[in-house]
């Protein structure tokens, strides 16, 4: 009778960029950092020992928390560590979205929110973004039982100022608040000086891009004492081991390579103005970019068959088949080279 199947969850799974494994491939589909990892944190895994394997990694994590805190001016209570952002902030919809309202999030976002809501059990509500793909404010002056933003957000790469997160923690005291910064290091403006303002303030962060480090999946968290300590306990609750060792002794050295993480985001954003120029050229509407990547459309041209057609001269880059964004796709800044690759195959379709 195979009733057991009827216990089993049911759940539409978050699905990421394609993972091709073709090889001479320009991958732009990831969001992934072109550059490799600063210098350091690779002679930090060249050097670790092996034998340290053998061991459980501190559980804490306290040397990444402390060059965490270190990094942002906080102290290291206000820091939490997890397997990447997407580990980090479903633990938070779990620590802190219990409530019998709805939580609230943009209609246009991060594709992981709903897929945590629904295998959370968390209502929810996605206010829609304005024509210009803005995060209408007012939106969220209302009774909510949360509130989870992308600055800057994805897929449209647009971020809202300080104020404007400001003015939406003024009016949500009752709610816990999430600024999801996985992007703020390429032009964005991170709001981690509200934590010490505002304590219902969880704003989350990666080494996944702009450290070049998403191999080895380190998220963080920093937040009011009162937030850190719940996620511990849900995170200990489950398993108290999170961050390995080589992750910690990696991450520690890469924070610490502040020359090396400037100069690299300094390049991606310089090839990120070129190739928005250059696309707009060409006819695109390319959204002002916060992040490392860009959001583009042509009213003039299939944005799907385009997609498509690169994918065939092994570009890869982003689509969404979903309401309002159909027409648009989401490219990855690449290195000088990959990005030319792209606007010379883009060059050649729209000339067709």
């Amino acid at each position: 009778m195979n009733n057991w199947k009827n216990n089993l969850r049911n759940i539409e799974p978050y699905v990421p960029g394609e993972q091709s494994k073709e090889k001479n491939i320009v991958k732009l589909n990831a969001n992934e950092n072109p550059y490799p990892p600063s210098p350091m944190a690779v002679k930090a895994i060249k050097e670790y020992c092996a034998d340290s394997l053998r061991f459980y990694p501190p559980a804490d994590a306290t040397p990444l928390k402390q060059a965490i805190a270190s990094f942002y001016g906080v102290n290291v209570e206000n820091v939490f560590v997890g397997n990447g952002s997407d580990d980090v902030i479903a633990l938070a919809f779990q620590s802190f979205f219990n409530g019998s309202e709805p939580i609230l999030f943009p209609d246009i976002t991060y594709s992981f929110y709903p897929v945590w809501c629904r295998l959370f059990n968390i209502d929810y509500e996605t206010p829609a973004v304005d024509d210009n793909f803005r995060i209408v404010l007012d939106d969220y002056k209302k009774s909510n039982g949360g509130i989870v933003i992308p600055n800057p957000n994805a897929p449209t790469s647009i971020c809202e100022n300080i104020d404007f997160v400001d003015d939406l923690l003024s009016f949500n005291s009752d709610s816990v608040v999430i600024i999801d910064e996985a992007y703020v290091d390429f032009g964005g403006v991170s709001c981690v000086e509200l934590v010490k303002k505002y304590e219902n303030l969880l704003v989350t962060g990666t080494f996944s891009k702009s450290r070049s480090l998403a191999g080895l999946r380190i998220g963080f968290a920093i937040g009011s004492k009162a937030l850190i300590s719940v996620l511990e306990a849900v995170k200990n609750s489950y398993n108290s081991y999170t961050v390995d060792s080589l992750s910690v002794a990696a991450g520690v050295a890469s924070i610490n390579d502040r020359e090396y993480f400037n100069s690299t985001v300094s390049k991606i954003i310089n090839t990120r103005n070129y190739m928005t120029n250059q696309l707009r050229a060409m006819g695109f509407e390319v959204l002002d970019s916060s992040t490392n990547f860009v959001f583009a459309s042509n009213k003039n041209i299939d944005i799907k068959d385009m997609f498509e057609y690169l994918k065939s001269k092994k570009v890869f880059i982003r689509y969404f088949d979903l309401p309002r964004i159909n027409n648009y796709v989401r490219i990855t800044v690449g290195t000088d080279r990959e990005v030319q690759i792209l606007l010379d195959e883009i060059k050649k379709y729209v000339g067709d």
